[in-house]
This record gives structure tokens, C-alpha cells and sequence, in this order.
């Protein structure tokens, strides 16, 4: 697949001495959606930030398209579309005025059947002579999302993009991402909402303490590192775990009633079968069994308390 984003080497520190960004490799492809992913303070922000040209890199590269960022900054902007995490737009203006200025800000001929659908995409169009400080909430992050759209981009981030927005906004939303991918766009989305990443992107990027600690297509990533857990519900409540089976590791819950198994499903022995036939000869029966499937949420919470661990190791 081509790469229309390349980060090589890319690093921010802070006159204060904080390291935000350490050493960040990422290639994203073109046409996919991208999610990233990390704790609040994880460097997602400033990731963006630096490809978008807010935030000036310590160190490293960004190509966009094969343009390079520091030697051809007008190119390489032209080609992306930012939609922000906080609202920042002109409250006096009307939405059609702010939308066609973002457009002339990049250099593009006047395009008013362009605007004019994607206002009526964004369901602003009814909208398109009120001034921004008279909409809601919600109807001033549709004109966010217009004005970065509104030179037709090549990729387009979303900063948390649905964070406080209602839901109907949310489903045109995805709508919309899903419309733009099939165009060709590439979309990039940082996410508090690990469902939402979960249902929409094709790979997912970890990042914590300013660093890429895993990026894997998604369905690879759930696969090889998603663990199951088997629920026994009791025939007889236990008030502990018998000693004999305490090579399994089990868990008691639902007040003594069930009987809780986590296992690799990946792996040649998954210990169920054992852990079944024991508790058969020890005499603990069950009703019912169900097994869950680890989530992209699980997963992420784990990489994250996994890379921690790992660094506190290592101070």
C-alpha cells in the first residue's frame, strides 16, 4: 500500500524540559482509517499538532504525500484537513462566510456547489446565514468539520472528534468518515471512545509517554493479543476457590455463584478442557458456561499497564 504519511524519527521536547513526543516512526496508508490511541498526556495532541504545523518538531521528519514538512510546508498543509478538539471559530460570522474563507485561506478557486454539499452533508445548509455564536454546540462542531473540509483534503484528522457531541451528530459523523474513505481520503482519529475505534479503523496506533508502543491492523491486534474468559456459573455457591484447582487461577464472583477462567485462545492448551474434568472429580458442578472475546478497550488498557510497568522497571 502507498504511504501518504511518513514520520520518521519525530521528537517534541518543551523548554521545560517535557518530552511529549520520543522518537515516533509511523507510516500511514493511504485511503484508510487510522486510529490512535493513548492515556490523556500521551503525546496525541502534539502528534497532530506537529503534522498540522501548530507545533514546531525538536527533531525527526513528516512527509505528507512525498512533500516534505519543513521544505515544502505550503504542499504539504494543503493536503490536510484538521478538525480540533476545542471549538475555535470566528462567532460573527455566518457559516457560509467562515466555510468559504477556510477554502480561499488554502489557496482554492471559489467552489460554491462544493460548499454547497458539503454544508447540505453536514445538515448546515438550512444553517448557512446564521452566525456561528447563535448555533448550538453541536451545529458549531459541523462547521469545524466543514471548514476543515472545505479544500478537500487529502487526509483529514479528527481530534476527538465526538467527545461531548449528541448522538445524532455522531452517526452522520461516521457517516461521513465512511463517505470520505470510499473517496479516497485517509482518516486519522484520535479516540476516547475505544468502541468507536473498534467498529471504524483498520489499524490502531498505541501510544503512551510519547511513544509508539504498538500499531497492528485491528482484527490482527484483537486475534493475537485478545485473551477469552470462560464464566461457570455454580450449581452451589463456593465461599472460596477449592485448593485443587488453584493451578488455573480462578476468580470467584457473583457472590460465590460463578467461577471465572482467563485464557490465551491462541494458544496449543487452553487449559479448559483440564480445568472442566477437575472440577468434575472434586465435585464442583455448573449450570452454565458462556465465553467473552477480550475487546480493543481490554486490549489497549493492557498495553498501556503493560508499557508502564516496563519503564518503571527500567528507571
Amino acid at each position: 500500500m502507498t504511504a501518504v504519511l511518513q514520520l520518521s524519527g519525530l521528537g517534541k521536547t518543551y523548554k521545560s524540559g517535557h518530552i511529549a513526543l520520543s522518537n515516533v516512526d509511523l507510516e500511514i496508508n493511504k485511503g484508510e482509517i487510522f486510529a490512535l490511541l493513548g492515556p490523556n498526556g500521551a503525546g496525541k495532541t502534539t502528534l497532530i499538532s506537529i503534522v498540522c504545523g501548530i507545533v514546531t518538531a525538536s527533531s525527526g521528519t513528516v512527509l505528507v504525500g512525498g512533500h516534505d514538512h519543513a521544505r515544502d510546508y505550503r504542499a504539504a498543509r494543503s493536503m490536510i484537513g484538521l478538525v480540533p478538539q476545542e471549538l475555535h471559530t470566528d462567532a460573527f460570522e455566518t457559516v457560509l462566510a467562515t466555510v468559504s474563507f477556510s477554502r480561499g485561506l488554502f489557496g482554492k478557486p471559489k467552489n460554491p456547489a462544493y460548499i454547497e454539499q458539503l454544508l447540505r452533508d453536514l445538515s448546515l445548509w438550512d444553517k448557512r446565514n446564521s452566525k456561528i455564536m447563535e448555533l448550538s454546540g453541536g451545529m458549531k462542531r459541523r462547521v469545524m468539520i466543514a471548514k476543515a473540509l472545505s479544500h478537500e483534503p487529502e487526509i483529514l484528522f479528527l481530534d476527538e472528534p465526538t467527545a461531548g457531541v449528541d448522538v445524532e451528530l455522531r452517526r452522520d459523523m461516521w457517516a461521513m468518515v465512511h463517505g470520505l474513505r470510499e473517496r479516497g481520503v485517509t482518516i486519522i482519529l484520535t479516540t476516547h471512545y475505544i468502541e468507536e475505534a473498534e467498529e471504524m479503523a483498520d489499524r490502531v496506533g498505541v501510544i503512551s509517554k510519547g511513544q509508539i508502543i504498538l500499531v497492528e491492523e485491528k482484527h490482527a491486534l484483537i486475534k493475537k493479543l485478545g485473551r477469552k474468559t470462560l464464566t461457570l456459573n455454580l450449581a452451589e455457591p463456593l465461599d472460596a476457590v477449592p485448593p485443587e484447582l488453584a493451578d488455573w487461577k480462578l476468580e470467584l464472583a457473583g457472590d460465590g455463584h460463578e467461577l471465572v477462567y482467563e485464557f490465551d485462545s491462541q494458544a496449543e492448551a487452553t487449559g479448559v478442557p483440564s480445568l472442566l474434568r477437575r472440577m468434575s472429580d472434586i465435585g464442583v458442578g455448573f449450570k452454565d458456561l458462556h465465553t467473552k472475546q477480550s475487546s480493543l478497550e481490554d486490549i489497549f488498557v493492557g498495553l498501556v499497564r503493560e508499557d508502564k510497568g516496563a519503564r518503571e522497571a527500567t528507571a
